[in-house]
């Protein structure tokens, strides 16, 4: 937690809006899947694949500028190379079931809720004040991931719907988490040079005595 407050104080995070682009294209996506429940599974497949490839190397991006930034950015960087790779899977599998993509679309889900879990606790140690919101998207997503998951033949036939309410609600919470990052974002710059300064003291004093 006083890591997590000194990188606050001390850093301003990059590319707020790459969570949020990530979002709208996941809430797009699981939007027109519900929409259109009858639609050919060839076409779910490539729309999904390409939205895994594009949001894993967002993810990738937003990992690698913010490695000083975020406490967390391993768990982008991870999860962004398994929505890459989960992404060309379905690229090179397009004639997938219907149960075989709900699956993929279920972990990938999935994970993503259980990063957005931990983010959102991350959230509260920042000092975020609307961290719950994060919270409770990422425990519905991981409720619909399990749905997917591990009884997929309980949607019977709207098995595409809990699919796309899955995605949804992902989107949904990284939205949620964008908005969060902007605000953290502007801390920093409201604070004087000499106030950054003495938290930097207080850091290195911290990590002495920790030592």
């Amino acid at each position: 937690m006083a890591n997590s407050f000194f990188k606050t104080i001390r850093t301003s995070i990059k590319h707020w809006y790459i969570p949020l682009i990530i979002g709208i294209l996941l809430i797009l996506l699981g939007f027109y899947t519900i929409s259109t429940p009858v639609a050919a599974f060839l076409t779910l497949a490539i729309l999904f694949s390409w939205s895994f490839i594009i949001s894993g190397i967002l993810e990738i991006i937003f990992a690698v500028q913010n490695k000083d930034e975020v406490d967390g950015w391993g768990w982008y960087l991870t999860g962004g190379i398994l929505y890459t790779l989960f992404g060309i899977l379905l690229i090179a599998n397009p004639l997938l079931s219907a149960n075989t993509l709900a699956f993929i679309v279920g972990f990938y889900a999935l994970f993503k809720s259980f990063q957005l879990l931990s983010f959102s606790f991350d959230l509260k140690n920042y000092g975020s004040k609307s961290w719950g919101w994060n919270l409770l998207f990422a425990i519905l997503g991981i409720i619909f991931s399990f749905i997917l998951l591990w009884n997929p033949l309980f949607a019977g036939f709207s098995l595409v719907i809990w699919t796309g309410m899955a995605i949804s609600t992902v989107g949904f919470a990284a939205c949620v988490f964008a908005f969060q990052l902007k605000s953290l974002k502007d801390i920093p710059k409201k604070l004087p040079d000499e106030w950054k300064e003495r938290y930097q003291k207080l850091k290195e004093e911290f990590d002495q005595h920790r030592k």
